[in-house]
C-alpha cells in the first residue's frame, strides 16, 4: 500500500538554478567513489566506540576510582544522549543541510573523543561521553542520508549500500584487532583516542567529496524534538540496565514506562502538526515497515557471537582479549565477502527470497552455537557458524535497507535514515537485555551461552517471519506527486 505524504507549504525546497524556488546545492563537484568511503568510514568509527569503551572501562575505573553506579553512566550517557537525538539530527539536517550536520556532528563527536583521553574524574567523562553522544546522533543520522542522496534509486544505491556494509565491516574488524592490541599493551589513554585520526580525515575530506543537499524551509518541531528525545533516551537506557539488573527494578522499568509514555505521546504529536520530525506515513507502505521491523530485531541474531563468544574464548580457553578478536573476524570478513556480490544475488532472486535465506542462514548459525561446548575445536564447531553469521546478516541487512529507503522524495529520506538509525539503536539494547535475561540463573557458563544463543535463534526466526510476510515487486513511492495531499 502506497503513502501520500503531506507537505506543509512552509516546507518547500528552498533553490536550484534549474528548479525555481530551490537553493542550488552548495560545494565541489561530488565524487561519488570518496564519499562513500568517507561515509562508511564515519560508520565504522561510530560502531567501533562501543567496544573501544568496554575494552577501556576496567583501566578507566582503576585509574579514575569510579564506583560501579558511575561506570555504569560512562556507558549509560552515551546511550542516552545518541538514541535521544538521532530523530532530532535528521530533522536538522532536514532544514539545516545534511552535509553541514553531518561534518559539525563528526566534529563533536571527535572533539569529545580526544577530550576523554584527558578527563580528571568520573563526572566529567560522563559529561564528554554525553557530548560524545550527541555528535554520534548527528553524524549517524545524516551520513545514511548522504549516501542515498549521493547514489540514485537503483543499481548504484543497491551497490552503495552494499559496499558501506562491506567497508564499514572490513573496518570494525582492523579497528576491533588495533584496540585488542592497543588494549593488551597501553594506557586506556591511547585505546580512547583510537577514532580521532578517523574522525579528522572525515571533517576535513567530507567538504570536498560530498555535495550538500537542498535544505527544506521550516522550523523545528521544538515539542516533538523534546518527546522523542527523552522518550528513546529513556527506552534505550531502560533497557542498557536489564543485563545487570532484574525487569521489575526501578533502574530499568521507570525509564522504560517513562520512555513508552514518551513515545506514546511523541506519536499523537506528530499526528497533529504540519512539519513532523517523523513523517507517520512511511510506515503506511507494507514492505517498508516490515524492513523497519527486521532492523529491529536482526541484531538480536548478531550480538550473541560477540557477548558470548568472547567470554568463551577468553575465560574457559585461557586466549587473550587479541586472540578473541582474531577468532571472531569471520563475522565481518563474511560480511565484506558477501556484500560485494549483494546487489547481483538481490537482483536475481528478489529481497524476499534474499532476506529468508538470510534470516534462515541465521537461525541455523544460533541453533549450532546454542549445542557449543568447551571440548569442541574452534576450526569444526566454531568457525563455520561464524561464516554462517556474516553471510547471512549481509542477506539480510542489504534487501531490507534498499526496501526501507526505495520510493522516497528527497524530503523524506531525512526522516526515513533518522528511524532506521532509531530502530537499530533500540533493537541493539533490546535484544541484549533479553538475551542476558533469557541466559540468567544458570550455573554453568556453557547453559548460559546455550541459553542465549536459542534466543538468538528466535530473533532470526522472526526476522524470518518478516521476510516471508513481504509483498513480491519493489516497494510503492510514497507520494505520487508534490502536490499530493497527506494522509497521516
Amino acid at each position: 500500500m502506497s503513502a501520500s505524504v503531506s507537505e506543509s507549504p512552509l516546507e518547500v525546497p528552498v533553490a536550484t538554478p534549474t528548479e525555481p524556488g530551490r537553493r542550488p546545492r552548495s560545494g565541489p563537484r561530488p565524487r561519488p567513489g570518496l564519499a562513500l568511503a568517507v561515509i562508511a568510514g564515519c560508520n565504522a568509527m561510530i560502531q567501533l566506540d562501543d567496544p573501544i569503551m568496554n575494552i577501556a572501562l576496567p583501566g578507566i575505573r582503576a585509574d579514575l576510582g569510579l564506583s560501579a553506579l558511575v561506570s555504569s553512566w560512562v556507558i549509560g550517557a552515551y546511550l542516552l544522549s545518541f538514541g535521544g537525538l538521532l530523530l532530532l539530527g535528521g530533522r536538522a539536517g532536514d532544514v539545516l543541510g545534511r552535509r553541514r550536520i553531518f561534518v559539525a556532528g563528526v566534529g563533536l563527536f571527535t572533539v569529545a573523543a580526544a577530550a576523554r583521553a584527558g578527563v580528571t574524574g568520573g563526572e566529567m567523562l560522563i559529561a564528554v561521553r554525553v557530548v560524545e553522544g550527541a555528535g554520534a546522533a548527528f553524524a549517524a543520522a545524516n551520513g545514511f542520508v548522504l549516501m542515498l542522496a549521493t547514489f540514485p534509486e537503483g543499481p548504484a544505491r543497491k551497490r552503495a549500500i552494499a559496499l558501506c556494509t562491506a567497508v564499514g565491516a572490513s573496518s570494525t574488524a582492523g579497528g576491533l584487532l588495533l584496540a585488542g592490541a592497543l588494549g593488551s599493551v597501553g594506557s586506556w589513554r591511547w585505546l580512547v583516542l583510537l577514532n580521532v585520526p578517523v574522525g579528522l580525515a572525515i571533517v576535513l575530506l567530507a567538504p570536498r567529496v560530498i555535495a550538500e543537499t537542498e535544505r527544506v524551509r521550516g522550523r523545528f518541531d521544538l515539542r516533538g524534538t523534546l518527546l522523542s528525545a527523552a522518550g528513546l533516551g529513556a527506552v534505550v537506557y531502560g533497557l542498557s540496565q536489564a543485563g545487570e539488573h532484574p525487569w521489575s527494578s526501578a533502574r530499568v522499568a521507570g525509564p522504560l514506562l517513562a520512555g513508552l509514555a514518551l513515545l506514546s505521546l511523541f506519536i499523537g504529536s506528530q499526528r497533529r502538526t504540519d512539519q513532523p520530525i517523523v513523517r507517520l506515513a512511511l510506515f503506511k507502505d507494507r514492505n517498508r515497515a516490515l524492513a523497519f521491523g527486521s532492523m529491529l530485531v536482526l541484531p538480536g541474531a548478531l550480538i550473541g557471537a560477540y557477548f558470548f563468544l568472547s567470554q568463551f574464548f577468553q575465560q574457559h580457553h585461557g586466549w587473550s582479549a587479541l586472540t578473541a578478536a582474531f577468532a571472531l573476524l569471520p563475522v565481518p570478513l563474511a560480511m565484506a565477502a558477501t556484500a560485494a556480490s549483494a546487489p547481483r544475488i538481490e537482483r536475481a532472486l528478489g529481497p524476499k527470497p534474499m532476506m529468508a535465506i538470510g534470516a534462515t542462514a541465521l537461525a541455523v548459525e544460533n541453533l549450532w552455537l546454542a549445542q557449543l561446548r568447551y571440548e569442541d575445536p574452534y576450526l569444526t564447531g566454531v568457525l563455520p557458524s561464524l561464516v554462517l553469521l556474516g553471510a547471512g546478516m549481509t542477506f539480510c541487512v542489504v534487501p531490507a535497507t534498499v526496501l526501507a529507503t526505495s520510493g522516497l522524495r528527497p524530503q523524506e529520506l531525512g526522516s526515513a535514515g533518522s528511524v532506521l538509525n532509531a530502530l537499530q539503536a533500540i533493537g541493539g539494547s533490546l535484544c541484549i537485555a533479553l538475551l542476558v535475561t533469557a541466559s540468567a540463573g544458570y550455573a554453568d557458563f556453557a547453559d548460559t551461552m546455550s541459553a542465549g544463543f536459542t534466543t538468538g535463534s528466535g530473533f532470526a526466526a522472526t526476522g524470518l517471519l518478516i521476510a516471508l510476510a513481504l509483498r513480491p515487486g519493489p516497494t510503492k513511492p510514497s507520494g505520487r506527486s508534490r502536490a499530493s495531499r497527506v494522509s497521516r
